[in-house]
């Protein structure tokens, strides 16, 4: 598919579609396209574009960015590019530390080994990386985003699991939550995209 799509194009099916999601006063802002090009790119595998840009196409996504300024609205969007069962998961993050508190351990095992349909690998985008908590499961601590991404990292390097982020946190934030293994594994797992400063909170 790599260059057979015309980028001002798709950022008015994107408008149209944010507008059919969010509401009327959806709009993809200037300041913003760089970002939507980095995103299209990688979606739509566009093997010139990714290697001038820095992206490798074998990875997942890590969006980051401040709170407010669309890295959920955009991760939704772009996957509209591709085949229906193609598309990938969105979950947060708060939703999966929930879900630990009820069913435990078989949750790490759920978003990780089990995230194959019929030998399909299943692309999950864990959402707002960060918001979730240290949770406690019958007395055990257990950081359960942090052993998601590790079990997660395995099954990339053994079978290219396809893990996607959006995060508000810096680099050593992470590493300070969720530990100097998980970051170094993250740097291997995803390309990282990032909001420019010019771009602004969408909530205003």
């Amino acid at each position: 598919m790599a260059n057979l799509y015309d980028f001002k194009q798709c950022l008015i099916k994107l408008e149209n579609k944010g507008k059919q999601l969010f509401g009327s006063h959806f709009r993809i802002q200037p300041e913003d396209h760089p970002l939507i090009f980095k995103l299209l790119v990688w979606i739509v595998r566009d093997k010139v574009n990714a290697k001038k840009q820095g992206l490798h196409l074998h990875k997942g996504i890590m969006l980051t960015g401040p709170v407010g300024y669309g890295k959920t609205s955009f991760m939704k969007l772009t996957q509209f590019f591709l085949p229906r069962e193609n598309r990938h998961i969105i979950k947060s993050c708060r939703d999966v530390s929930f879900e630990f508190i009820q069913d435990g351990y078989e949750v790490i095992s759920r978003y990780s080994k089990q995230s194959f349909h019929y030998h399909r690998p299943r692309t999950y985008c864990f959402d707002d990386l960060g918001t979730e908590n240290s949770l406690k499961y019958y007395g055990n601590d257990c950081n359960v985003m942090a052993e998601v991404l590790l079990s997660r990292y395995d099954l990339f390097i053994t079978q290219r699991l396809i893990t996607h982020l959006t995060t508000n946190l810096n680099s050593s934030e992470i590493e300070q939550i969720y530990g100097p293994r998980v970051r170094s594994r993250m740097r291997e797992m995803f390309n990282l995209i990032s909001f420019s400063n010019d771009s602004k909170d969408k909530r205003l």
